[in-house]
């Protein structure tokens, strides 16, 4: 009776799940200045031909349920489309149509959704359809799939319901941030030095009196807090204060390495702040790690032990560095198991799943063992794609919106905090270890392109200045952690090449972030932070880079990259850039790479000498410190594109072959280089290397436009 029970359940939840979805199919005969193929996941490849490119939807096979008023998709589109407009059918008196403004670029599978509720009722009897309208332009390649008509989600209208609130909050968080920001105070907090078990403040102010130290827990916003639970009285004008470092607080023990402190004065019973707030500016390390300098700017992006591709093209191809991603709620579990293993931080018990974790003890073995220096991309998943929904719910930020691919992290709640800063310690104690016993993690990348923080980093609606608060928090906290093992270990900052422009209005723009950070870093203290920027072609599918139309060679260009990579270089050693006024920050492009549209002879050529034009401009860039390929092997997920050195694994012709442009990477320092770049000029339009070279200086007032 149980098995027929247990049937019986299974059925009726597949039944279930299938009454709130209505699944929609193109109807690939009938469409308009397109080009369509089915994809081997069930999607469509659509490419515009003309300015009214537009595909019929099969019509519905029974009535629509009422409640499925929205419609969603996935798609992948790199340059965006200036619209999407849904046609209703069959045709009354009034054409009927709603249209989607904001169709953003995205290197990734993103979720999207209009909301039919005006029309559904009126339209979605037995036989009625619909017609998609892909934008206005030609020449555009957008791929889609699980297209369906279903219900809103509970997390869409928790969304929507708040929305105005929200709203109203952010607005006037963002006012305070800008008035702190600009600020001028008299009263300073100089120096903040964590030792063992000590907290040392030193700074000065005009007049003592009425004068305190308040500490402000990183998931607290020092510009609406208004009760202090630590204030400790200023008796000198200059002053010294020690602190204990540990504390209890909000239910756990917290290290007050991740705080920030700040002068307030006392009026009435109300304190006001009246000097800026200062991070930790050095921690006594655990380990006296040594920096070594790269030998090369050949590195490997997406690098792990356990892909298709051979781990001895790290040999082959001379690889000096790496990216590992990393996600971290893939490694947290809320529970004991057999199959977790416990770890103890600041007094509690948390757990981390062996099998993950012995994946990437591999991966770092490996690249340990041949000198290999290893920069982490902090990914996290949503709390919906999470192995272990607890700790999903616990790590993603309580704003994300379902259409990103990525959460940035929860830095706004004690509890997301907690377990937060749990993983980051366990991850820079493990592979911190002068024995290498697990490997080495030597810098951290920050997240994934936080400039299309909308895909990658989703934090839901926010402006710029207001993201950037949240960003530059988990920022310190990966710093000030990494850094009690490893004193030489990096924070990156990622971004894609919109540097001053940018195709979806839900992007930021690169050079804007950067230079909040900076503001962040003058007001609370000046840290070793670094760049890793993806200056891809114009168009990822473009390998023909030297093409561009989008850049200048001026700090305003519209997007940096390989064409005028010089702009980076330049713009990295300006004074005010330079860590503390004195050294230059590190610059990585940390994930690049040229395309393959097909695997034809002329593709794979245009392919490689797109990265032979790339690697000789950098060659000469003291200002760029390393170049990591993105991708290792061509990779089916990426909408198409094959940026890989070698072919897809399962490619029917040659799997997992290696293609031109890897014996181009393989050549770059090598005696070589010339052999085989060589062969690539003509197609470039070069008769020297020289002639590609941008070798005028670039500053602010410099208006140079693209050669």
């Amino acid at each position: 009776m149980l098995k027929y029970f247990i049937l019986f359940f299974f059925i009726y939840t597949i039944v279930s799940a299938q009454t709130n979805t209505s699944l929609l199919r193109l109807d690939t005969e009938k469409s308009n200045d397109t080009d369509i193929q089915v994809l081997e996941n069930g999607g469509w490849d659509i490419k515009t031909l003309g300015k009214d490119p537009y595909v019929f939807v099969k019509p519905l096979n029974k009535a629509l349920d009422l409640k499925h008023n929205q419609l969603s998709f996935s798609y992948f589109c790199p340059t965006g489309l200036d619209h999407i407009q849904v046609y209703f059918y069959p045709l009354g008196k009034q054409i009927r149509s709603v249209m989607s403004p904001e169709v953003g670029s995205t290197e990734g599978w993103v979720d999207f959704r209009i909301d039919l509720s005006d029309y559904v009722g009126a339209w979605g009897r037995t036989g009625d359809f619909l017609r998609m309208d892909f934008g206005t332009s030609a020449g555009i390649n957008i791929q889609v799939k699980n297209i369906k008509l279903r219900e809103m989600t509970a997390r869409e209208l928790e969304i929507q319901a708040s929305k105005e609130f929200k709203k109203q909050q952010e607005l006037m968080l963002e006012s305070n941030l800008q008035t702190y920001l600009d600020q001028d105070f008299s009263n300073q907090v100089s120096n903040v030095l964590i030792t063992d078990n000590k907290v040392t403040l030193t700074g000065k102010v005009v007049d003592n009196t009425n004068l305190y130290i308040a500490e402000i827990p990183v998931y607290e916003n020092s510009t609406a807090l208004k009760i202090f639970t630590c204030l400790e009285p200023i008796k000198n004008n200059n002053f010294e204060i020690d602190l204990n470092r540990f504390v209890e607080r909000d239910g756990f023990k917290q290290d007050r390495l991740l705080s920030k402190w700040m002068i307030v004065e006392k009026i009435n019973e109300q304190y006001l702040g009246v000097s800026h707030a200062r991070y930790t500016d050095s921690v006594v390390p655990k380990y006296n790690d040594t920096f070594t300098k790269l030998t090369s700017k050949k590195g490997l992006g997406g690098y792990s032990a356990h892909r298709e591709a051979p781990v001895s093209d790290l040999d082959s191809l001379g690889i000096t560095s790496a990216t590992v991603n990393i996600w971290i709620n893939g490694l947290l579990r809320s529970k004991p198991s057999k199959d977790n293993m416990a770890f103890e931080y600041l007094g509690k018990t948390f757990y981390i799943n062996k099998k993950k974790i012995e994946k990437y003890d591999e991966t770092m073995r490996s690249t340990s063992a041949r000198n290999i220096e290893v920069s982490a991309i902090l990914l996290v998943a949503k709390a919906s794609q999470s192995t272990d929904k607890v700790i999903g719910d616990i790590l993603q930020h309580p704003d994300t919106d379902p259409a990103g691919i990525y959460a940035m992290p929860n830095v706004t709640s004690p509890k997301g905090v907690q377990y937060y800063s749990a993983i980051l310690d366990f991850l820079a104690k493990r592979y911190s270890r002068p024995d290498k016993k697990y490997g080495r993690i030597h810098h951290y990348i920050i997240h994934n392109e936080v400039d299309a923080g909308w895909v990658w980093t989703n934090a839901g609606e926010k402006s710029a200045l207001v993201f950037m608060d949240l960003y530059h928090k988990s920022m310190r906290m990966s710093h000030n952690i990494a850094r009690k093992y490893n004193p030489n270990s990096k924070v990156f900052i990622s971004l894609t090449h919109y540097w001053n422009w940018t195709s979806n209005p839900r992007f930021y723009h690169s050079k804007a972030l950067l230079e909040l950070l900076l503001k962040y870093s003058k007001t609370e203290g000046d840290f070793e932070w670094a760049i890793a920027q993806h200056p891809y072609p114009e168009s990822l599918r473009e390998p023909k880079t030297w093409l561009d139309k989008k850049v200048n060679f001026d700090f305003d260009t519209q997007l940096i990259t390989f064409k005028n990579i010089e702009v980076l270089d330049a713009w990295v050693k300006q004074p005010e850039v330079l860590f503390k006024g004195k050294t230059k920050r590190l610059v990585y492009l940390s994930e690049n790479g040229t395309n393959s549209p097909t695997y034809s002879e002329k593709d794979l050529k245009e392919q490689a000498a797109g990265m032979a034009y790339a690697m000789k401009k950098i060659k000469y860039l003291d200002g760029i410190d390393a170049f990591q390929y993105h991708n290792w092997q061509d990779n089916r997920k990426e909408g198409g594109l094959r940026i890989g050195l070698r072919r897809f694994p399962d490619d029917k012709e040659n799997p997992g072959g290696i293609k031109p442009v890897w014996k181009v990477y393989q050549a770059f320092g090598t005696e070589k280089e010339d052999d085989v770049y060589d062969q690539y000029k003509a197609m470039i339009g070069v008769k020297n290397w020289n002639e590609i070279r941008y070798e005028v200086n670039i500053d602010k007032n410099s208006g140079a436009k693209s050669k």
